[in-house]
């Protein structure tokens, strides 16, 4: 039976990581210290013997139970009010983190995967991005915290397969969405499920018409065991290649909960890329991967796990 480590496994995507690989066959050790994951999205995990939960922060690590076959490493905060209140731990999972996970995987001899983003395009000067894509940041800006530790990571990451031989992929995720995600998380689609299932305004930025490429979060796991399994050695990019202007997003969210709240306009944080879209030709090509949720049918399975943990609570 292959043996898998995930780091930030209660985590939105993590957590989803955990039950495809289970389901494929593999026994899995989860690392997440439950700071910004939550252990009832491991709810199902935890009724299966495959699967151990190590409570402990990715940058001090206990002893794991190994030999792994494969390690991914999605553990980071990585909702936009943490780049204010926890950019120390961000650097730190980019850095420490990536470092520890990686000796780990040169020890093992096993497969490393990285969880990059975006964000390390920063405001690109082509669009749609490929992996060759470069574009402005600034290091210092509050806002860079993240993309800096993914550019670290993926240098790490670079480094260790060059220097070390160790067996190293790189996904680089865009806007991501689905169930599990925090109402409170601060992403654009958890904020405007939630506010529209309570009747407040949902909060756009500026004019609306700054632009992201959304991905169902089954089409993106999908993406990622399929890069994990290949050969592909290269940076490479995961997420649906159409973009929706976020005025647009918000129409549509309101649409599809029947809610009557308004659309309120809020001040554009600085440093909010105005596009992303992903050039996805490579994952096509190397991985014969193609997200297949549209945007209307990834909503509706958002929006009813929301009204389901709503009704919950009640």
């Amino acid at each position: 039976m292959p043996h898998a480590l995930v780091s930030g496994a209660a985590g939105f995507i993590g957590s989803h990581l955990v039950d495809r690989l289970l389901a494929d066959g593999w026994s899995v050790v989860g690392v997440d210290d439950g700071s910004t994951g939550r252990f009832e999205n491991l709810a199902s995990a935890g009724r299966d013997a495959r699967f151990d939960l190590v409570r402990a922060d990715v940058t001090d690590l206990p002893p794991l139970p190994g030999r792994f076959d494969r390690i991914w490493h999605l553990a980071s905060p990585a909702s936009p009010p943490e780049f204010d209140t926890r950019a120390l731990a961000i650097l730190a999972a980019g850095s420490v983190g990536t470092h520890a996970l990686l000796a780990l995987a040169e020890r093992d001899r096993a497969r490393f995967v990285l969880a990059s983003s975006s964000e390390v395009y920063g405001e690109p000067f082509a669009h749609p991005q490929s992996e060759d894509t470069v574009g402005r940041l600034d290091p210092v800006h509050p806002r860079s915290v993240y993309a800096e530790a993914k550019r670290f990571a993926e240098a790490t990451t670079a480094a260790w397969a060059r220097g070390r031989g160790v067996d190293a992929r790189i996904a680089r995720f865009f806007n991501t969405y689905g169930p599990r995600m925090r109402p409170d998380d601060g992403r654009v689609v958890p904020t405007f499920v939630a506010k529209a299932l309570t009747g407040e305004p949902l909060p756009v930025h500026g004019d609306g018409r700054q632009t992201r490429s959304m991905c169902y979060v089954d089409d993106l796991v999908e993406g990622l065991v399929r890069l994990g399994d290949s050969d592909v050695t290269e940076p490479c990019n995961l997420g649906r290649p159409d973009e929706i202007a976020m005025i647009d997003l918000a129409r549509r969210v309101l649409a599809l909960t029947g809610s009557s709240s308004p659309i309120e306009a809020s001040p554009r944080p600085s440093g909010d890329p105005g596009r992303r879209c992903p050039d996805i030709s490579r994952a096509r090509a190397a991985l014969g991967w193609d997200p297949r949720i549209g945007l209307d049918e990834g909503l509706a399975r958002t929006i009813a796990w929301f009204r389901a943990g709503t009704a919950r609570r009640r």
